[in-house]
């Protein structure tokens, strides 16, 4: 460390002396592996880093924090895609295709239709996602300690889907309010131009209790899609390690780690989309339609086309909404100072040999 002293008002064997002692400190502080600054030529230890602590109250406020910007910017930014599906599937006869579906909406409303409920939805997704990711974790870890160390190792996928499914069904209490709403004003003409006046007409309607009639087939949707998007992922980022990327985990970079979270998080988003699209459908036709049950609604769609209408549409959004929620909630974890999710198969060390 250079001297404040200039070099010019001390002889040349001060000097040495001076260097000799600077680098003995420095060996000091490489030894002692703790942080240290000099101040006034003493050698004092540094202000240390503040961590967050793995499965610490701040761990969790992160994760639900990387929750909130995930889905809450995702499902906005997919906000036309949204309003066209819904309207795919409320009225099939006037809504026959994707690109005839954009046209019609556009032509008939304006680009602001395409846009139309995005309050609600930045909302809804945003409670889901803190949620979805933060209770996540939580269960994940708290399912683990009660199996034990073997017992979790063993029964992995059973942890994932359990908790998985314990988050969403509290994430969908907090969005079932915001999607009812979003759906009205996405798919009845002239019903409102968003949440401020759609919220007070629709309590107006149908009395707070309306805002949570879709809950039962929201869990529906959401609990089955919840647990394969973190089952699938999960088991895709070990099976990507195991068998793709070339070298582990631990070597990667971070840009490479959140490569892999965005392909795993895309390939799972594909299963979601499948295995909760019939429940999208009953959804979205029980907000449009006031007290029409279930049953009547599967009897008059039909089974095949609870399965299939708008599900190319769906897939497409729900991959591409899945890779990037993973990619920006393993993005945000990496930012303050957390690993990404998923864990991969240590490296096998080779056996010492036997003498």
């Amino acid at each position: 460390m250079a001297s404040f002293v200039p070099a010019s008002l001390y002889t040349g064997a001060c000097a040495a002396a001076l260097a000799k002692q600077e680098a003995a400190e420095r060996s000091l502080q490489a030894a002692a592996g703790t942080p240290r600054t000099f101040l006034m030529g003493n050698m004092v230890p540094a202000p240390a880093e503040k961590k967050i602590q793995m499965y610490s109250k701040d761990f969790y406020v992160a994760c639900s924090l990387g929750g909130i910007v995930a889905c809450g910017a995702t499902h906005t930014a997919v906000t036309p895609l949204d309003v066209v599906k819904c309207n795919m599937q409320i009225d099939p006869k006037n809504y026959t295709g994707i690109l005839q579906g954009f046209r019609k909406v556009a032509g008939e409303q304006g680009i602001a239709g395409l846009f139309r409920g995005w309050v609600p939805t930045a909302i809804g997704y945003s409670a889901q996602g803190a949620f979805k990711f933060g209770l996540y974790e939580y269960f994940k870890k708290t399912y683990s300690d009660m199996a034990g160390p073997e017992a979790a190792k063993k029964y992995q996928n059973l942890i994932f889907l359990a908790g998985s499914a314990s988050a969403e069904f509290f994430a969908d209490i907090a969005l079932c309010p915001m999607e009812a709403v979003k759906v009205k004003v996405q798919t009845v003409p002239g019903y409102a131009k968003g949440l401020a006046d759609g919220l007070p007409k629709f309590v107006a309607q149908e009395g707070v209790g309306g805002l949570f009639k879709g809950l039962t087939p929201l869990w529906g949707r959401q609990i089955p899609y919840t647990m394969m998007k973190f089952g699938a992922f999960e088991n895709t980022v070990q099976a990507l390690y195991k068998y793709v990327v070339p070298k582990p985990k631990s070597e990667c970079s971070k840009t490479e780690q959140l490569g892999v979270s965005f392909a795993a998080g895309y390939i799972a988003g594909i299963f979601c989309a499948v295995v909760s699209h019939p429940a999208d459908n009953l959804v979205s036709k029980m907000n449009a339609a006031k007290g029409v049950p279930a049953g009547e609604i599967i009897r008059e769609m039909g089974w095949v086309a609870l399965f299939t209408r708008g599900l190319p549409l769906r897939i497409v959004m729900i991959g591409t909404l899945t890779g990037l929620q993973w990619g920006i909630y393993d993005a945000f974890k990496v930012y303050v100072g957390l690993p990404t999710t998923g864990s991969a198969e240590p490296a096998k060390t080779a056996e010492p040999a036997q003498k």
